[in-house]
């Protein structure tokens, strides 16, 4: 059962990446099976149920000897089996209140349930983060990936459930904080508070420091 959990979040993980990153479109080709396995902190058994999960759901076409791409006519409308979530059009104010209630509880619970390769991966996002944003680089995939590796690792199923309008969020705040050099400051070092928090497995710790993450992007990016 835990296996088919796993399974269902790498499936959310890689429609999140084509719907909510726009990382590939409609016949573009998957990364191969070793290198998406690895981004995404799973065996690779894991990720081929996944892919065939959204196969299934007519996301992608696997065509043997050759690789997994995403479907010519497949389309990011909501449907019957795909997440609501994805397609909400909702403000940047709106989005961050939500962030505001869930991802202070995701970073509580993170550092109580987190396994310790789930903490390193953590880490090394957080550090490639900050490595971004001083090369003044596009840090919107990275940062995305962070905050879903840390709802991941409360080993909740609704809290994985709502990443896409996290990311949907995260996505419009990186863009808003770009004109806002402050912002980018201190999210480097908020970032650090959270992730030594987790680290210390200190959960009062880690909720706090992504509430006050929150409320900073909030003051900053004029969403009050």
């Amino acid at each position: 059962m835990k296996d088919n959990r796993l399974s269902d979040n790498v499936a959310d993980s890689i429609l999140s990446m084509i719907t909510v990153e726009k990382r590939f479109s409609p016949g573009d080709k998957l990364p191969n099976e070793n290198d998406l396995s690895n981004e995404l902190g799973v065996s690779r058994t894991t990720l081929r149920e996944a892919i065939r999960m959204l196969a299934a759901c007519g996301v992608v076409e696997i065509k043997r000897g050759l690789g997994t791409y995403i479907k010519e006519d497949f389309s990011d409308k909501p449907s019957a089996k795909l997440s609501p979530l994805i397609s909400a059009r909702i403000n940047a104010k709106d989005l961050y209140e939500m962030r505001l209630i869930f991802e202070p509880e995701a970073a509580y619970y993170a550092a109580i349930r987190a396994t310790e390769s789930e903490i390193q991966r953590i880490i090394s996002l957080s550090e490639e983060i900050e490595t971004l944003i001083a090369e003044n680089k596009d840090r919107t995939i990275v940062e995305q990936a962070l905050h879903r590796s840390i709802a991941k690792a409360t080993h909740n199923e609704f809290m994985n459930r709502l990443m896409p309008i996290i990311q949907e969020a995260i996505d419009k705040g990186v863009t808003l904080s770009e004109m806002h050099k402050t912002a980018e400051i201190d999210t480097i070092a908020d970032h650090k508070n959270i992730v030594n928090f987790i680290k210390t497995r200190n959960a009062e710790g880690a909720r706090s420091a992504m509430k006050i993450h929150i409320l900073h992007a909030i003051e900053q990016l004029d969403l009050s």
